[in-house]
């Protein structure tokens, strides 16, 4: 892939930081298209401050363009850590070419809500998170997968991947902040028409047929627990956390909504819950909205769900390393 700067490249890349002329132990693969507003880039160099020391390089991809290529160049150009600088899309593009390699990944918290940063400990701050990233300890971790591709969050099929696409359009014209995320959730269950009709099999147990806006499901206890909702033992279990939602009209749609914010859904009544190792889920349509860590594709059915058979070792911070 080319190294070059021009604008035009798949990959371009900033020396090491402060001037310095040595390797970088430390890269920074930063997604090219979303470090174009002033707050972004502010918190991306109080960051490479903090990496001033022992240097850092910054390594500008484009999504689409293969980070495979982006991961290996930095790391035969030296770095010893691997670090994603942007949000949890970001993380888990770069997260899905360091699973089963031995140099550790950490993500910086730069996107809307860093989920997957957050879940491990670290704080907000670009800056204390880039020192809590040099002061990590590894440790490896189980990542999800949902049709070969990797995911650290959630994946999940229905109305929630109709929110991130009426979130694109509320943060181009608004802005990227979490008030406007929480806007595009209203609007979207405002416009909705019905729910989904499929079919889930988990692991080796009998199918089930539902009828359902939304089949979530999730590797983050972090994320799980912000919403009040249960999971966390499966996770920590090396399973996934499933939740199938419980609502055939608009209103019941907005009553989960507000037992969501004020975290009182109730396992039941509001969804269903599954706690399997292996998931799959045949949507009775042509093709589906899936969504990942933030991203959305629309993909025909069937859905298989699994954990990586490689681990993906990641940097804990000092605090949440002693507490283990």
């Amino acid at each position: 892939m080319s190294s070059s700067g021009s604008s035009n490249a798949p990959v371009s890349f900033a020396g090491p930081a402060l001037g310095l002329r040595r390797p970088s132990p430390v890269a920074i693969i930063a997604n090219r298209n979303s470090g174009t507003n002033e707050r972004d880039l502010h918190a991306l160099d109080r960051a490479i401050q903090v990496f001033g020391a022992k240097g850092a390089r910054i390594y500008r991809w484009v999504p689409g363009c293969n980070i495979e290529d982006v991961v290996q160049r930095a790391i035969d150009d030296g770095a010893r850590t691997i670090i994603s600088g942007g949000g949890d899309g970001t993380a888990m593009a770069v997260a899905g070419a360091m699973v089963g390699r031995d140099c550790p990944f950490a993500a910086l918290p730069l996107g809307t809500f860093n989920f997957f940063s957050r879940g491990l400990g670290f704080p907000e701050d670009p800056a204390e998170a880039a020192q809590a990233v040099l002061d990590g300890k590894p440790s490896t971790i189980r990542v999800g997968m949902v049709n070969g591709q990797v995911f650290l969050n959630n994946a999940s099929i229905g109305i929630y991947p109709a929110i991130l696409k009426q979130r694109e359009q509320v943060y181009a014209r608004y802005g990227r902040r979490r008030a406007m995320a929480m806007w595009s959730v209203a609007r979207t269950f405002w416009r909705f028409q019905r729910p989904m009709r499929l079919t889930l099999t988990a692991d080796d147990g009998e199918p089930i047929t539902r009828r359902t806006p939304l089949v979530f499901v999730s590797r983050s206890a972090y994320q799980l627990d912000r919403l009040g909702l249960k999971g966390g033992d499966a996770i920590a279990d090396d399973a996934f956390a499933v939740l199938i939602g419980r609502a055939e009209t608009r209103l019941d749609l907005f009553r989960i909504a507000l037992r969501l914010v004020t975290q009182t859904a109730q396992e039941g009544r509001d969804y269903e819950f599954l706690a399997p190792k292996e998931l799959t889920v045949d949507v009775h349509r042509r093709r589906s909205l899936l969504a990942y860590d933030g991203e959305k594709k629309r993909v025909p059915s069937p859905f298989h769900f699994r954990l990586a058979e490689k681990p993906l070792t990641v940097l804990i911070p000092p605090e949440r390393s002693a507490a283990a």
